[in-house]
This record gives structure tokens, sequence and C-alpha cells, in this order.
């Protein structure tokens, strides 16, 4: 497998942290491309909770700087959305919280380990310790910061990932999705499912809220909901004509016309999406195990052999 490296990054916008409601504030990191997450941060008089945590060492801190500027409050508690590295790696800068998680992540992440940084090795990574989740749930679990509810509820056997679950505040409107909604940025189902996403997405959708805070890209609307919805639409009925016309994914990808949808960051997902859904008219299980690897070199091929742009 070809090297992933940064490249193209530019100079970045710096992180900033929004105050979507009362004591709760969005964690963003433009440009929202591979590697750059959101997190929520949840201040109590007694204690932070995280929603999300880093790619790398130096990210993690810079959100602890983050979390230290807004209370003298610990961090006593992380939720992590889902296992992929860039929103648990950090959570070992936070050693006297709880991490909490679906029983799906934990085994997840475990599982994956630091394998995630030999797909890019071009990032400066620092020393991470893995922490996996060890409070976990299936269905949904609430969590008080001092009188305010988060709901945390499963996404379903397969959206993203196989793992997904959102922190829902109803109280303020406020949805911390996790990578099940993404602004600005192509969303990656390759681990997950694309029915299973828009059935997640259409959950969402019917909570009403006010502002989400997404996985990757800036604070938004719920309108937003209806770009993810259209775009694996597209992905569907792109891998419908694959399968009829017995084109690969990456044929496939190199086929299609992307529209307004090739001006979000990382358009190369495309090939990992029409991977999955070509899995799925297979009549393979979500989010079932594919050649992960070989996936991404398809990827870095769709992009003209140009390493795919990891900024974290």
């Amino acid at each position: 497998m070809s090297e992933i490296l940064p490249r193209d990054c530019g100079e970045l916008p710096a992180p900033t942290v929004e105050e979507v409601g009362d004591g709760i504030f969005a964690y963003v990191q433009l440009d929202g491309s591979w590697g750059l997450n959101n997190a929520g941060i949840l201040c109590g008089s007694r204690g932070v909770v995280l929603v999300d945590t880093s790619f790398t060492a130096l990210r993690a801190r810079r959100l602890a700087e983050a979390v230290a500027a807004l209370t003298p409050q610990a961090v006593r508690t992380v939720i992590n959305t889902h296992h992929h590295g860039d929103h648990t790696y950090g959570n070992f800068v936070f050693p006297e919280a709880t991490v909490i998680a679906h029983e799906r992540c934990r085994e997840a992440v475990l599982a994956t380990g630091l394998a995630t940084t030999k797909m890019f090795p071009g990032v400066d990574w620092g020393e991470i310790e893995v922490v996996a989740p060890f409070v976990t749930f299936s269905d949904r679990l609430s969590v008080y910061v001092d009188d305010l509810k988060v709901e945390l509820v499963e996404m379903g056997p397969a959206a993203h990932t196989t793992n997904d679950i959102v922190a829902w505040i109803e109280s303020s409107g406020v949805l911390f999705s996790g990578d099940v909604v993404l602004h600005g940025a192509t969303p990656f189902v390759l681990m997950g499912s694309v029915s299973g996403a828009l059935h997640a997405l259409e959950r969402l959708r019917a909570l009403g809220p006010r502002l989400i805070v997404p996985g990757h890209g800036a604070v938004c609307g719920p309108d937003v909901i209806d770009d993810q919805v259209s775009y694996l639409r597209l992905v569907q009925e792109t891998a419908t004509k694959a399968a009829a016309a017995g084109l690969s994914p990456l044929e496939a990808a190199r086929q299609c016309e992307l529209g307004r949808f090739a001006a979000w960051t990382d358009p190369e997902r495309l090939v990992g999406n029409l991977h999955r859904a070509l899995s799925e008219l297979n009549g393979d299980d979500p989010g079932a195990p594919l050649p992960y690897p070989a996936i991404f070199q398809e990827m870095i091929t769709f992009n003209g052999g140009e390493p795919l742009r990891c900024c974290a």
C-alpha cells in the first residue's frame, strides 16, 4: 500500500471554540478533512464532559488547553462517538476521565489499536497510549452535566461504522453527531453501511435539532442532513448501475458525476463508499469486513496516484 502523506495543507485555521448552548461548546478543527475532527465540551460545576478527543497527541493536548481556558474543572467524562482514531486516540490525555462508548466501540478500539497510524505515516502522532472505553452500553444511556441531560443514542448496526452513537441535548436542541453527519466533507461509510447511514440520518432529522456539531466541518443547521442524504443516494444509484454494467467500484467512481459534491473535502471516499454499496447489493451483512488496505490504494489511484490529504 502506498503511503498516505499530508499534502496541500497550507495554512489551516486554528481550532475554534464556539458556544452553542449554555455551557455547551463546540471545538471545531477546520477544514474538516482526514483527521481534523470536532469535539464537544460540556462544562459543569463539578467537572467537564468531552464528546470525542483528537487524532494526535499534540492535537489532544490543544483540546485540553481549550478546556482549561473555559473552566478550572477537570475532564471527568469522555464520550467516544465511534472507534476511529481521530475521535479516540486522544483519550489518554484525560487520565481521570471515565470513557463511555457503545460496546462495539470498545471492541473495535482494542482490535484496531494504533493500526491507523500505519495508514497515515506522514503524521506527527507523538506518543499515543490507546485507552479503550470502559463504560459501555448497547442502546441508550443518559449522562448528566449538573442538571443537563445528554442522551447517548446508538445509530443502528452500521452507519458510518458499526458502533456509532450520537449525543443529543434535547433541552437546547444541540446534536453532537459524530461522523454520522459531516459538513463540507464527503461522507465515508466504508466501515459501515450506506443504507444504515441513510436510516440513521432520518432518525436524526426526526429529533428536530436546532444545531448540529458534525464530526467534521463547521457547526451547521439540520438542513445539512439533506445534503448527506442526497450524496448517499447518489452512491446507491451509482452502485446499482455499476453492478448492472459489471464495473468495479474504481471504474464506477471515475465515471460518476459528483456535481456539487465534488467541492467537498476528500472526494476519493466515493471509491470506498461504492465498495460498501456494492457489498450491500451482494447481500453482505452491514459493516461486514472488506479489504480496507486495497480499497485505500484504489482511493489513491482515483486521486491520480496522489497521496490522500491528511493534515492532522
